[in-house]
């Protein structure tokens, strides 16, 4: 019976801070909302670059290779993130957890020669 009141204790911990998670952010636009002066005027409601007036669309089409850099390297970038503990812990962890982050390196590792092989790498 310990047992479950301690399950739900956890759940009570994470639905008190999913809640304030929504609650907070939607209080304080609330009342920036609602404390900020509001004179829009003609000139505010103008592009602005740098002070001169825009001469032509703004909008720059990109190559979409450049997002798929972006995303390749956040991949990566929370792989280290994940690695990082392990291997501060890891003699605490043992064989096991070895195994399980080869597993983990192996996965993203198929992930990028699956990316080379479809020259998603390719630059030009």
């Amino acid at each position: 019976m310990e047992l479950l009141n301690l399950y739900q204790n956890n759940y009570l911990i994470v639905f008190i801070f999913l809640t304030l998670g929504v609650i907070l952010p939607v209080v304080a636009l609330t009342a920036g909302r609602i404390l900020r002066p509001h004179k829009p005027t003609e000139a505010k409601q103008t592009t602005y670059e740098s002070g001169i007036e825009p001469f032509h669309n703004a909008r720059v089409q990109f190559n979409v290779r450049y997002y798929i850099f972006a995303l390749m390297f956040v991949i990566f970038d929370v792989e280290t993130v994940f690695l990082y503990p392990w291997a501060v812990a890891y003699d605490q962890l043992g064989l096991f957890a070895l195994i399980e982050m080869l597993i983990f390196v192996v996965m993203l590792f198929i992930g990028l020669i699956y990316a080379w092989k479809k020259k998603v790498l390719k630059w030009i």
